[in-house]
């Protein structure tokens, strides 16, 4: 049991990465106020898993509505009275953004502002924000690192994130809002998304059927297991930026705001996390080698200098071992 328990307000409880935050929030004896929207953009009965778990925690209640929706918003903040909101629910998919780019703007823009004004009325003591190495687009200098230039997003989605940095930034200015935003990458593990890579190839190898392969396999990622971002997150929201003299280079000079990348330094070719599943599975793949995608960058790697000086944690899980956990829980939850 925490001995300070505190009452925290989480969008997108319902997803891969607000599920294992908001679990990790309850076990340490928090209370948390979800709100998630369940859309359909994958499996609704994972999200509803996932839900089911946490309310088994007495001290988690939850709220079914999209952050579009600003009544329903209100009235679950009004019940939660939060001392710490973390905003975690977006429209994820770098490559739904080509198929669907109105439900960014909805999800990510008017539902980012609307958390932002709540925020702003209640005097929130920490506003935390997921965001994305996306928003690193066409830059070279590696590894990205949060000063770094993001005036070229290449997909939609990552233009929306990079819009809701900036948004969140004016309102930590204007209105005094101590603001962590964090830049997530490829953050993977149990409960994971049926849309992403390893959830892919897992599924592929087990079923013996043919995977594909983009940038005949030579992009590198920086795959985050979803434990040490959660630890990462959690350590985070205790620290609420303030403005001061000798500011960290990750923050504002404006504004008690900052930017904080979350990875594990330490980039990964994609062979090698198909080697890696092969090896966890137990089952040899079949690879369909094809060209890169549009919007997709050849590598991405964070540099987590300013998230070690902040907290003392870095992520560093080897990717093998990360694998591992994720194949066990996908045999587990699909019994095979």
């Amino acid at each position: 049991m925490h001995l300070n328990p505190k009452r925290f307000f989480v969008t997108g409880t319902a997803g891969f990465i607000g599920f294992h935050l908001a679990r990790r929030l309850l076990q340490d004896g928090h209370f948390v106020a979800g709100f998630d929207g369940m859309t359909d953009y994958y499996d609704v009965s994972l999200k509803q898993r996932r839900h089911a778990l946490l309310h088994e925690f007495p001290r988690f209640t939850s709220c079914e509505a999209m952050l579009e929706n600003e009544a329903a918003l209100e009235e679950m903040l009004d019940a939660a009275k939060p001392d710490v909101m973390i905003h975690l629910a977006a429209q994820a998919g770098v490559r739904y953004s080509l198929e669907n780019p109105r439900a960014y703007i909805n999800a990510n823009l008017v539902g980012t502002f609307n958390v932002l004004e709540q925020a702003r009325e209640r005097g929130v003591g920490h506003l935390l924000m997921a965001s994305t190495s996306s928003v690193y687009g066409a830059n070279t200098e590696l590894p990205f690192a949060e000063h770094h230039r993001t005036a070229h997003p290449l997909t939609l989605y990552a233009a929306t994130k990079e819009a809701t940095e900036g948004m969140a930034h004016s309102y930590s200015h204007l209105w005094s809002i101590p603001t962590t935003v964090f830049r997530f990458f490829t953050v993977y593990g149990p409960w994971g998304r049926p849309d992403m890579a390893l959830f892919k190839f897992t599924d592929a190898a087990i079923a013996g059927k043919p995977l594909d392969v983009f940038n005949y396999g030579r992009m590198q990622r920086d795959f985050t297991y979803v434990d040490d971002l959660v630890e990462a997150v959690v350590r985070l929201a205790g620290l609420p930026p303030r403005v001061e003299a000798d500011t960290p280079a990750c923050q504002s000079k404006s504004a008690p705001f900052r930017i904080v990348n979350i990875g594990n330094n330490q980039p990964v070719e994609l062979i090698d996390l198909i080697e890696a599943v092969e090896e966890a599975t137990g089952c040899d793949t079949v690879r369909n080698y094809l060209p890169m995608q549009a919007g997709d960058v050849p590598r991405t790697w964070a540099d987590t200098s300013a998230l070690a000086e902040l907290t003392g944690f870095v992520p560093n899980t080897p990717v093998r071992k990360g694998v591992a956990a994720f194949v066990d829980w996908y045999r587990d939850h699909y019994g095979v």
